[in-house]
């Protein structure tokens, strides 16, 4: 089963500046993106729930230093929410 994947307003802006100034990871990026919606609690991807202010979301890794924050709206379907380093996410 493909998780449907929606780019929220605020993600696709936090998307276009973090490509623009991660051009070299962009390629992982994408390849983390198809594998989460493949199978979102895949180990390498080191998907976790959040506390806090975040409680209720997720974060999946797309390397030791960026992360990628979503929600669930169901159990195929995700809101992507940000994207950036561990202190610009949380």
């Amino acid at each position: 089963m493909m998780i449907k994947l929606i780019w929220g307003k605020t993600f696709i802006r936090a998307a276009k500046k973090w490509r623009k100034k991660h051009p070299e990871l962009d390629e992982r990026f994408k390849e983390r993106l198809s594998l989460f919606s493949e199978e979102p609690f895949h180990p390498s991807l080191k998907t976790h729930g959040l506390s806090g202010n975040l409680e209720g979301s997720f974060a999946f890794s797309i390397n030791h230093e960026y992360r990628l924050v979503f929600k669930f709206l169901a159990d195929d379907e995700v809101l992507l929410i940000n994207i950036g380093s561990h202190d610009e996410v949380y």
